[in-house]
């Protein structure tokens, strides 16, 4: 379905609600004191990777598949029993958030999805009014399914509208139109008032910045109280890479993106979206909680051919969070899923460090930034003015108003925001040279976060 970066991702240019305990608590039963675990780990959101699509659009390089046919039962039978294993080894005691990403996951029957849901009631309590997401593709016949697929459990659709010109979609390669799109976010809104996301790119082929203005306050008049804005990123192994690369498609350069973003955020602002993190706006307090719990480093079980998870597997006998992988090539994930009970392809134990690493680079990419309590969670010995507050370049992106540290916590200004990816590696050797400094880097591998929002782009 599609393959936007977000305008400021991973380090250098690389839905949980918290039911507190006490530090003694939490120290002696996970272990936090040393190695930083948060005090939240009975609590997991889940993403459910659906690896199908219809056809790959022109800018695509995700783990995503056009079958012959899909075995709608042998894959649901998969969903629930990979489900059933992770969250069996976690040993959570509740699920915050499910979010159905892909891929097209509104291809899947919603027989499949009301299955993986069930799974979850059955072995873990599913937190009453939990954010329960649906990526949709907004062709007819996604839209036919729309009643079907809340019938079976969902309340928050995310559309991925991504332009309002015909002809920007064609060289995209979408397979909906400007119509469609309108007609599917209407039938949303109607079924899912107030929960109805959309989904929008800039820097496309030939896009001017008066063009994307426009455009933006069309789909503004008509859309719910949720946007994603996406910068195209233009990937090596794509249909779009070689058209540039022949020069039949040119796209505009960073300093127009870089004013595109910013109308965008004017736009936005004015028509009182809220940014609450570098790519996602939202009205009436309707922000992504599944996605949230990202940005706030928190747990979560990724189900399905190349989906991401972070959690502790506790009846390993772990106390140590793990990113784990899952096989990505669909057969043989099922394959794997049927005979183990999970098709987890790679795990590697987050570090101190690592852990760190995340909840720095991804918490800098809220409005909200760190609060030294949040902070705290991770790390109880070390504080963020001790750890970032003495160092110069630090000092020097505070001075020009950049980058606040104070009192609440630990964030980027307005325009710092729009700047983090340049600032990530200077703060990022900074905790690393402190951190190992202290003498606490502990064991595992430092690796960067891997996903978008939900957690793969569609």
């Amino acid at each position: 379905m599609k393959n936007a970066r977000h305008f400021c991702w991973l380090i250098a240019r690389r839905t949980l609600f918290v039911s507190p305990k006490s530090d003694n608590d939490s120290a002696s039963s996970q272990g936090t004191s040393v190695l930083g675990l948060p005090p939240q780990s009975d609590e997991v959101s889940l993403y459910v990777h659906w690896p199908y699509c219809l056809r790959r659009c022109s800018y695509c390089n995700f783990n995503k598949y056009i079958p012959r046919s899909v075995n709608h039962s042998a894959m649901t039978e998969c969903l629930q029993k990979e489900t059933e294993t992770l969250l069996k080894l976690s040993q959570v005691s509740r699920v915050t958030s499910v979010f159905f990403g892909g891929g097209t996951p509104s291809l899947a029957q919603p027989a499949t999805i009301a299955a993986v849901l069930e799974t979850v009631s059955q072995h873990a309590q599913l937190t009453e009014g939990a954010e329960v997401t649906l990526e949709v593709n907004p062709t007819p016949a996604g839209m036919s399914k729309l009643k079907d697929f809340i019938q079976a459990g969902i309340n928050r659709l995310s559309i991925g509208v991504q332009s309002l010109n015909n002809e920007d979609l064609k060289v995209l390669g979408r397979d909906h139109s400007s119509q469609h799109a309108l007609h599917t976010i209407s039938e949303a809104r109607r079924l899912c008032p107030g929960r109805v996301s959309v989904d929008v790119m800039f820097g496309r082929p030939g896009q001017s910045v008066a063009s994307w203005e426009t455009e933006l306050e069309e789909l503004l008049a008509v859309c719910d109280d949720h946007v994603s804005l996406y910068q195209l990123t233009v990937e090596r192994s794509t249909q779009l890479f070689k058209q540039i690369q022949r020069g039949e498609l040119t796209v505009p350069g960073e300093d127009i993106t870089a004013v595109m973003y910013r109308t965008a955020r004017e736009v936005l602002e004015k028509q009182g979206f809220r940014q609450y993190e570098v790519s996602n706006f939202a009205k009436d307090g309707a922000v992504c909680e599944h996605n949230v719990g990202y940005w706030r480093a928190q747990q979560y079980i990724g189900v399905g051919p190349g989906a991401h998870g972070r959690f502790v597997p506790v009846s390993a006998g772990s106390v140590q969070r793990e990113a784990r992988t899952q096989t990505m090539a669909p057969d043989m994930w099922m394959s794997e899923v049927q005979k183990s009970g999970h098709a987890t392809r790679r795990q590697i134990p987050l570090s101190h460090l690592a852990l760190l690493e995340e909840v720095l680079v991804m918490g800098l990419r809220m409005t909200d930034g760190i609060t030294h309590q949040h902070w705290k969670m991770f790390s109880p010995s070390d504080d963020l003015h001790g750890v970032l507050g003495q160092c110069g370049v630090v000092q020097e992106l505070k001075r020009r108003g950049l980058l606040i540290l104070d009192d609440r916590g630990l964030r980027c200004s307005w325009e710092g925001l729009a700047l983090l990816d340049g600032m990530l590696p200077t703060l990022l050797l900074q905790l690393g040279t402190y951190v190992h400094s202290q003498g606490h880097q502990g064991n595992g591998e430092s690796t960067a976060p891997c996903h978008r929002e939900g957690q793969q782009r569609r």
